[in-house]
């Protein structure tokens, strides 16, 4: 894999590593460090699927295969080294060593279920069940993204407006499970969390 790179850059915090919309013909390795990945409608409206803390990560893959347009705009969120993986070193490689093929398909497959599984729990549960959820998993360090602190960019994530995310957030702060702080919603009462997510 690393002959296929071909160039290797530090990049600044708001950096759009890809782009909502653009072709992709090339991959893009984060070895570490936090991104944000985030879609955005025609009528203006956001959807922040989260942050991720990279390890290893590769991005565009399931574009670069499809040759569908870039899906989400992956954004560093702080400075960050990356590698550009050539499409055209990519192919030869992939053709030389079939393994390759595996690999990527193993890591879409992996995509994929993370994906589907978080928009369909969006979709079908209230968004103060989501949060709730959202922070239980945190809690037991196994999501696939994380959050943010800003409020907004919560709201977002929520794919909701900011007045509908607080006034979820306040419903669970009068059942007692959550409380605000400066650093952020921490959990009060972790049993009524996971028994709420339960129901």
């Amino acid at each position: 894999m690393r002959q296929c790179i071909t160039e290797t850059k530090t990049v600044e915090r708001h950096y759009k590593l890809m782009e909502q919309g653009q072709q992709v013909n090339e991959l893009i390795y984060v070895p570490s460090g936090r991104i944000s990945m985030g879609y955005t409608a025609r009528n203006g409206r956001s959807f922040q699927l989260g942050t991720m803390t990279c390890d290893s990560q590769i991005f565009g893959e399931m574009e670069f295969f499809t040759q569908y347009l870039c899906q989400l705009d992956i954004i560093a969120e702080e400075p960050l080294s990356i590698s550009t993986i050539n499409g055209d070193k990519l192919h030869e490689a992939l053709v030389k060593t079939p393994q390759f093929a595996l690999f990527f398909a193993s890591a879409i497959a992996i995509d994929y279920q993370d994906t589907v599984d978080i928009l369909t729990r969006r979709m079908l549960y209230p968004i103060a069940y989501n949060i709730a959820y959202d922070l239980y998993h945190q809690y037991l360090h196994d999501q696939p993204v994380e959050g943010f602190n800003r409020c907004y960019l919560e709201a977002e994530r929520f794919a909701t407006t900011d007045r509908v995310y607080r006034r979820a957030v306040k419903k669970l702060e009068d059942l007692a499970l959550i409380k605000r702080e400066k650093e952020g919603i921490i959990i009060q009462d972790l049993a009524g969390l996971k028994a709420f997510i339960a129901q």
